[in-house]
């Protein structure tokens, strides 16, 4: 149903209204707001008694001094606060019958600052409000110039304005510091994911060949066992390296709070896929025996790999590292994974194909999603799914990574 006019005029009010007070919230309290009553009070005793020819002096003097403390709650209750000052000076000044003259009650503009920069959207409009009410009645009572009136509304108007800059400034940072913290942790789960479950599932997949052979042949059993340590020690190794890496933000000498060296070794790039050929056909021996999981691996590269820039190459071998996992967990009677790798003038494209049969689901999981996530973020396309039977059948990812994408990139 379409607004009416009277609604679409009044829709920026309204969400005005409902605005949610200031990102990141304020400090409730700091050394500065001490010291800031600190000073006031005697300035407003030593110009009351420096400006004999004000009127009532000593009288706004007792009230500026009472006043003071509202500083103290002006980011928490910064409404509150403003209500508070803005009313009893206003009622004082009516009774009295004129504005203080005081120059210290430029403090109040603080109040004012404080309630656009720290306020809810019902605070800043209350705070406008009292503003506003509170100039319309020293101008009915007091008779200020003309002068006077633009003065002040000037340097509302800019108070105003520099509290809603920095408001949004800092919002707009805010906003910056989780969106990278959201990236972080996608790129960290990509991670963890390409280098934990890999060697977790040649653990799992290791595991259940020691069962299938345990009770017949204890030498290949002890094997197998052998391969396990193997694929765990470079779990806790890849697990250690990541945390120290992550801890050394903060350690002023590049060590890592437990006070260990961080691991500071390159990350895998494309030079390291035929590591992948050598720990996905550890335990191969135990074919023979009709052990389940047992899978073939081979890696042909065609085209220069140390030519990558270090971004592209990491993201070539976990993308090749991710497919095998995957042909390992999910692939049905598979015995054989190719891994192509093509390098030349236009990019590098990457094949993983196995002979196995789908699993029957085949939704995409973190892994193909991360996949994704690594190729488009170098510019490039990554699909998986399952091949024809008329073109052999089994399991297929494709990436390609164009060169015009990636040139330059850095790690």
């Amino acid at each position: 149903m379409p607004r009416t006019y009277h609604e679409g005029m009044t829709s920026p009010v309204r969400s005005l209204w409902n605005a949610p007070a200031a990102v990141p919230p304020p400090p409730r309290r700091v050394w500065r707001d001490w010291a800031l009553v600190g000073l006031l009070v005697p300035l407003i005793v030593v110009e009351a008694s420096l400006r004999a020819e004000l009127p009532w002096r000593w009288l706004w003097a007792v009230a500026l001094v009472l006043l003071v403390p509202t500083l103290l709650w002006r980011r928490t209750r910064p409404f509150t606060m403003l209500a508070v000052a803005s009313g009893a000076g206003t009622m004082l000044g009516v009774a009295t019958g004129g504005d203080p003259q005081f120059f210290t009650t430029a403090y109040f503009l603080l109040l004012v600052y404080a309630v656009m920069r720290w306020g809810s959207g019902r605070a800043m409009l209350g705070g406008g409000a009292v503003v506003l009410a509170g100039s319309v009645l020293t101008l009915v009572t007091g008779g200020p110039t003309l002068t006077d009136v633009i003065g002040s509304i000037a340097v509302v108007v800019t108070t105003w304005s520099l509290a809603l800059a920095f408001r949004w400034r800092a919002g707009a940072r805010s906003r910056e510091l989780e969106r990278m913290r959201l990236l972080e942790r996608e790129r960290l789960a990509r991670d963890l994911h390409d280098t934990v479950a890999h060697h977790v599932s040649a653990i799992a997949i290791q595991a259940q060949a020691g069962l299938a052979v345990a009770s017949t042949q204890p030498d290949a059993a002890a094997g197998v066992l052998r391969t396990i340590e193997v694929e765990a020690s470079r779990t806790l190794d890849e697990m250690r390296a990541m945390v120290r890496v992550l801890r050394q933000d903060g350690a002023p000498d590049g060590r890592s709070f437990d006070g260990a060296a961080a691991d500071l070794s390159p990350a895998p790039g494309a030079a390291d896929l035929r590591r992948l050929a050598t720990s996905a056909a550890a335990g191969s021996d135990l074919a023979a025996t009709g052990a389940p999981g047992e899978l073939a691996v081979a890696v042909t590269v065609d085209g220069d790999l140390e030519g990558l820039p270090a971004a592209a190459g990491a993201a070539v071998f976990r993308l090749a590292q991710e497919a095998v996992t995957n042909a390992r967990r999910h692939a049905r009677d598979a015995t054989r994974v190719d891994v192509q790798v093509r390098v030349d003038a236009d990019g590098v494209r990457l094949d993983v194909r196995d002979d196995g049969r789908p699993a029957a689901s085949a939704r995409p999981g973190y892994g193909i999603t991360g996949m994704i996530e690594r190729a488009t973020l170098l510019g490039g396309t990554c699909e998986a799914g399952p091949v024809e039977a008329a073109d052999g059948g089994g399991w297929r990812v494709a990436a390609s990574l164009p060169r015009g994408a990636w040139t330059g990139a850095t790690p």
